[in-house]
């Protein structure tokens, strides 16, 4: 079961866009907001990404050039 969360103080302006947005996906205001909830909390902070791969640096001690990376990347595009 879920639990109820309440965000106070939201720019009108902000809860209209929100409305609107959730008015053209078919959702109610509620239900637009928890899929964006749940899809945020479902990934990642890119700061917690970041902290584990300079760990796995600081680890193995590879390093993969910028270079090296775009150069196998445009590779694949031809």
């Amino acid at each position: 079961m879920g639990v109820a969360v309440t965000v106070r103080d939201v720019p009108g302006p902000v809860r209209d866009e929100l409305a609107a947005r959730a008015a053209r996906s078919g959702q109610s205001l509620q239900e637009y907001l928890r899929g964006l909830l749940i899809q945020s909390a479902s990934r990642p902070a890119v700061a917690d990404v970041v902290a584990r791969a300079r760990a796995r640096v600081a680890v193995t001690g590879s390093r993969v050039s910028a270079r090296s990376i775009l150069s196998t990347r445009d590779a694949g595009r031809r």
